[in-house]
């Protein structure tokens, strides 16, 4: 599927954004070892999320479908998982691969995982090498590197204490999640903090965790229980329409109910150090998530320099950034982020080819981008190697270049923001955003 782009008059409204993917993803899967009934509100319906359900029902947890986005996961409890009858497939979801395996590292059984093409190709060896310290069995391509990869765990797996050489959410969860069945507590310190969805989340489900810098604790013993999870807006989908609203000229865009985790939150202090006028309104805390409506408009925005601490914090939006870097004046140089070469696809080689296609003066970086802002972009077929976050980001792109832009390959886009082309129309002041076969 490729998408048509053109550049509307006018980009103004109030929408929402689907939920959010990282906490879609925990909530499935800290249902299915926790007890009782855990009801998820919100939860995303992209195919990534979805794949997580399939996987925590092949393993024995009964999921039912209330309505969109409401689902009842009645958990096995942490000794109740049972092996698959087939191998669960992760589609191109690195989240769920990862995370998973932290949970099947406790299992006495065998589970088999496969992903996509995409998925196939990424590392997993920084989450299999400590899992395998604790005691669980990890066989597959590349010396158990890369899916499709068998695990077969342990019980009680070996408490370790892991200093992680990058910061990573995935990690993190993955051995925390282990920890429940390890024979005293789990350490895992990161370089700087990343995403702490995790903690709060299983705080929530009643796991004992303690927090002390970038160092996080859990000491295995106390049973998880099932509580009421609302899933807040995600801030990743909701970056791609408040940068859209501050590079489109005349824009003034709201959107209700997003996740505002400070450690997801990167982005919207990285637009203000721009100019970029970032409001929040009524905020609250949803299942110990902050939450709030954001709302920006038209702005000229200056250069920054954007790298550690705060590329973790940000570090699914950088392509989105790049494009509102391309509109900024003066030179905007992102560093220290190696990790997007190992995305869904080599993120800083993918994001620089397609907006330099477009006319932006853009420089590929070991570690990330240097972008010349000012430049005018002009309409071209694009591709978006089949990459969510980059077929978006080339979208916004379209919005604010002459002529029309055609982002190719963009089925992608389902595996996180369903209906990103009907909430950009339902912006415009006509349909700018067209799907063709």
């Amino acid at each position: 599927m490729r998408i048509r782009v053109r550049a509307p008059k006018r980009l103004s409204g109030t929408v929402q954004v689907p939920g959010d993917k990282s906490i879609s993803h925990r909530a499935a899967l800290f249902g299915a070892i926790a007890s009782g009934r855990t009801e998820i509100t919100g939860y995303l319906e992209g195919e990534d999320c979805l794949n997580t359900l399939t996987a925590v029902r092949a393993l024995g947890a009964l999921v039912t479908r209330k309505g969109p986005g409401h689902y009842l996961v009645d958990g096995a409890g942490l000794s109740g998982l049972r092996e698959p009858d087939q191998v669960i497939d992760c589609g191109n979801s690195g989240t769920t691969a990862r995370l998973l395996m932290g949970v099947l590292a406790g299992q006495p059984f065998w589970t088999f995982l496969t992903g996509d093409d995409s998925l196939r190709r990424r590392p997993m060896k920084r989450v299999v090498e400590p899992l395998t310290r604790m005691g669980a069995t990890v066989v597959g391509r590349e010396d158990g590197s890369r899916l499709p990869l068998g695990v077969r765990g342990a019980r009680p797996l070996r408490a370790i204490a892991h200093d992680s050489p990058v910061a990573s959410a995935q990690v993190k969860t993955a051995l925390l999640l282990a920890g429940l069945w390890a024979d005293g507590p789990v350490t895992v310190t990161e370089p700087v903090r990343s995403r702490d969805h995790t903690e709060r989340m299983l705080r929530g489900f009643g796991a004992r965790l303690s927090v002390d810098g970038t160092t996080v604790t859990l000491t295995p013993g106390a049973e998880l229980r099932g509580p009421c999870v609302a899933v807040p807006g995600d801030i990743s989908s909701a970056a791609f329409l408040l940068v859209a609203g501050t590079i489109a000229r005349g824009a003034e865009i709201a959107v209700t109910g997003v996740g505002v985790n400070p450690t997801r939150a990167g982005l919207l202090d990285a637009l203000e150090w721009m100019g970029a006028p970032v409001g929040r309104s009524h905020a609250a805390l949803a299942a110990g998530e902050p939450v709030a409506d954001l709302t920006t408009r038209s702005a000229t925005l200056r250069c920054a320099v954007v790298g550690a601490p705060m590329i973790p914090r940000l570090i699914d939006e950088v392509p989105i950034l790049a494009v509102a870097a391309c509109m900024a004046q003066g030179r905007t140089r992102i560093t220290d982020a190696a990790e997007l070469r190992v995305k869904e696809s080599d993120r800083i080689r993918s994001i620089a080819a397609a907006l330099g296609k477009l006319g932006a003066r853009i420089t590929e970086a070991h570690d990330g981008l240097d972008i010349e802002g000012g430049a005018r972009l002009r309409g071209a077929t694009v591709q978006s190697g089949g990459d969510h976050r980059i077929a978006m980001a080339l979208c916004v792109a379209g919005l604010v270049a002459e002529g029309e832009t055609i982002v190719e390959d963009t089925e992608c886009i389902g595996t996180s923001y369903p209906g990103f082309v009907e909430t950009v129309n339902a912006l415009a002041d006509a349909p700018c955003v067209e799907e063709l076969p």
